[in-house]
């Protein structure tokens, strides 16, 4: 059937409205959000999808969940597509059920215009504690989906605007800051209610039938771009293999191998020749896998075509079954993020080969991941869950930036004060290190140090972490950055720790952490003698 003519103003009207109303989205759930990992530093995303779960449209938040929204609305449709009801909100987090690992819960509400479905609004967001063996959900050692903590299939949140009880009351027993968790929960629930009003608002406006043919419209419109864009890269294949230093259970590396095939308008990502999956819980669900390569992708195309899931249309992304990039279950994926940087680490290193000048160096590694759980003197639960970002590498054309949340994601900085005023944590140090990015042309972003002191009598330190073995790449002849370190100080002893680990710290005890520094851009011989005296005058690097 031939669809109606989409006039493009009204097309471009219409996906500036629904890019300003998932935006709006995300903002509400910052906003009403309980958890320092929501409220700070945003971990989390919003979209808009047609009645078929189509993604129309996603916020300002993590490109990594881009991939992954289709997946869930797939799974939440497959189970509620025949009964879904004004009112009724659903939730899922299973990563074998498109979730992509258990502390990310994703939260789907249908909307209805006099009983007509006119699409659902989604949010996700990344919990301080689903429970199991670990709290914050993302220990390393984890051998079994079972130890991860609550699974949850799609199933009913809400029935006719009214709590499903029992729901509720499972999730509230198996978390051990319910009150964090439940809020969060209450803030998404928020979020969706502002998308319902707002995509109301839109049908409107347009009509329900005129909403539909425009959410078309723009699907094409991305797909039409992106085409475009990938015509401009040079045909030919591409190969790049980065590596994990280990799964924390069994000795490494683990190779994150892709292959990049480019022939006309159409991009293939192929991930045959990773790591079979490993026995730790760093194995990536596809539905993850996916969302690093098309963010990866998204990145080196024209910033000005839109974020739904029309642009991934021409773009293949294969991964193997078994393999750490999509494992079978019941692996263990609780600390998947690490691997999703790694891979998007290893695409962009073969974007790199296709498009030279538009892709930077290795970023610090990806994200460090820590959390701090135990009681307070008054024998209340705590949990310090958090994600550290250092610096992008050097650029084609400019130095990496310092400070800065990977390529990938959107993540914000966890104010030190904030986490002094609610937790029994001080940060003794927050600070750049110098000398640690890659020298080059143009030199990689300095890594970062933060040290945590217990103020408790006792807390588990879960530690994610990687790049202790290997610096994160340079490109065209930069340098790697410097390595990560972990130190726990005990008593003027300091203990080294493995990159990743879960042990005990007492009152007192002080970890340390440092990041890598990120890779360097071009020969170092190149680099401007002014950019090395203001280095040295700025204090990022002390050597002539």
């Amino acid at each position: 059937m031939t669809r109606p003519r989409v006039d493009p103003i009204q097309r471009e009207l219409f996906r500036h409205a629904v890019a300003a109303l998932v935006d709006e989205m995300a903002v509400a759930l910052v906003r009403t959000a309980r958890s320092t990992n929501l409220k700070n530093s945003m971990d989390l995303s919003a979209a808009l999808c047609d009645p078929a779960g189509r993604l129309i449209a996603q916020g300002l938040t993590l490109p990594l969940h881009l991939g992954s929204v289709p997946d869930a609305m797939r799974a939440f449709l497959a189970r509620f597509g025949g009964e879904l009801r004004e009112g009724d909100v659903y939730v899922l987090n299973d990563p074998y059920a498109g979730g992509t690992h258990l502390p990310d819960l994703y939260v789907a509400q249908p909307v209805f215009l006099r009983r007509r479905l006119l699409g659902h609004v989604v949010t996700i967001a990344h919990h301080t504690d689903v429970g199991g063996k670990t709290a914050g959900g993302n220990g390393c050692d984890a051998t079994e989906l079972y130890q991860e903590g609550l699974c949850l299939p799609p199933v009913r949140l809400m029935r006719g605007g009214q709590p499903v009880e029992h729901v509720w009351r499972l999730i509230e027993r198996n978390v051990r800051v319910p009150g964090q968790v439940l809020g969060d929960l209450r803030a998404q629930l928020a979020a969706g209610h502002v998308g319902a009003r707002g995509l109301l608002a839109l049908a409107d406006t347009h009509g329900p039938r005129r909403l539909a043919d425009l959410a078309s419209a723009v699907l094409d419109y991305a797909e039409a771009r992106a085409r475009l864009a990938i015509r401009d890269i040079p045909d030919g294949v591409y190969r790049f293999t980065d590596y994990l230093d280990d799964d924390g259970i069994d000795p490494g590396p683990i190779p994150i191998q892709v292959e990049l095939r480019v022939r006309g308008e159409r991009l293939a990502v192929d991930f045959a020749g990773s790591s079979p999956q490993v026995r730790g819980a760093i194995n990536c669900a596809q539905s993850f896998t996916k969302s690093a390569a098309y963010a990866c992708v998204r990145c080196v195309l024209p910033p000005d075509i839109p974020n739904n899931e029309g642009y991934a249309r021409p773009i293949q992304v294969t991964a193997p079954a078994g393999t750490i990039v999509n494992p079978r279950p019941p692996a263990a994926v609780a600390a998947r993020g690490l691997t999703g940087f790694r891979i998007a680490n290893a695409v962009l290193g073969a974007l790199a080969q296709a498009a030279p000048d538009r892709v930077p160096a290795a970023e610090a590694g990806g994200d460090t991941g820590v959390s701090l759980a135990g009681y307070d003197a008054n024998g209340d639960p705590f949990v310090l869950l958090e994600f550290l970002f250092a610096s992008w590498g050097g650029r084609p054309f400019a130095d990496g930036v310092d400070g800065a949340s990977s390529v990938v994601v959107n993540f914000s900085n966890n104010p030190v004060e904030v986490i002094e005023a609610e937790l029994p944590i001080a940060i003794d140090r927050y600070q750049f290190v110098p000398d640690s990015g890659g020298d080059g042309q143009y030199r990689g972003g300095l890594a970062i140090k933060r040290h945590y002191r217990l103020l408790a009598e006792r807390a588990a330190l879960q530690l994610r972490s990687d790049r202790r073995t290997r610096g994160p790449y340079g490109l065209q002849g930069g340098q790697p950055g410097a390595t990560s370190r972990n130190t726990l100080v005990r008593n003027g002893r300091r203990i080294e720790l493995a990159g990743k680990t879960t042990t005990t710290m007492r009152r007192g005890d002080v970890f340390e952490h440092q990041t890598a520094g990120a890779g360097g851009w071009g020969p170092p011989a190149k680099r401007s003698e002014d950019a090395r005296r203001k280095d040295r005058e700025a204090g990022k690097v002390s050597r002539p």
